[in-house]
């Protein structure tokens, strides 16, 4: 079920994707913080012995080492960068704003991974439709992202809404095209700490929802 108008699917930069991104960057785009938090909720969420997909990718996952996978998918659009992600045991490259079907079999996945990713895509209605599709009856996608993006290549609906819409957007995409209620995790910067913004940790958002 569609949910952005026109409008909010545009960019400021409508140039392919494929060429901002053709540039390696191997850069944490989020704090340790971030990173350590959602290496948690991983280790939680995510059963052993899953075959886990990674979307919109890059060099590191996050992945708690101590856990057990059957197998580990990634995807991104830089292959310089997805080599070098230790995780992987495959991956491809795709253009999720031109192309949303996912060349995966139906039901073959456990756990969906989009971290930092979501506020970069241009028709989520028709990915959220395919993840729900090649997730089995008891798979789940974890989508997690901060206060951070590159605004330009981000759709209207993101750079247009504050965090608390952001939220509600991604919620009503996930459940209005294949998934239950998620389960939604917020973790803020210490306040105590406001009058000295560099020890300021990035906002932390994620949903987690169970297929329909």
């Amino acid at each position: 079920m569609e949910v952005l108008s026109n409008y909010q699917r545009q960019k400021l930069d409508e140039s392919n994707d494929e060429i901002f991104y053709s540039d390696p960057k191997f850069v944490y785009h989020l704090d340790a913080n971030f990173r350590n938090y959602l290496s948690s909720i991983y280790k939680k969420e995510i059963i052993d012995h899953s075959i886990v997909l990674d979307l919109m990718s890059s060099w590191d996952s996050y992945l708690p080492s101590e856990k057990k996978y059957k197998k580990i998918i990634g995807h991104g659009l830089n292959r310089v960068e997805l080599e070098r992600n230790k995780s992987f045991n495959s991956f491809w490259i795709q253009n999720f704003n031109l192309k949303q079907e996912i060349p995966l079999d139906s039901g073959s996945i456990d756990c969906c991974l989009m971290v930092a990713a979501w506020q970069y895509l241009q028709y989520p209605e028709n990915l959220t439709q395919e993840i729900a599709r090649i997730l089995n009856n008891e798979g789940k996608i974890i989508v997690s992202f901060s206060n951070r993006a590159f605004w330009h290549k981000a759709p209207n609906i993101w750079t247009t809404s504050n965090e608390e819409e952001r939220l509600k957007y991604v919620r009503k995409v996930l459940i209005t095209n294949g998934f239950k209620e998620p389960k939604i995790i917020k973790k803020f910067n210490n306040e105590s700490f406001n009058f000295l913004p560099f020890l300021k940790n990035d906002p932390f958002y994620c949903l987690i929802a169970c297929k329909e």
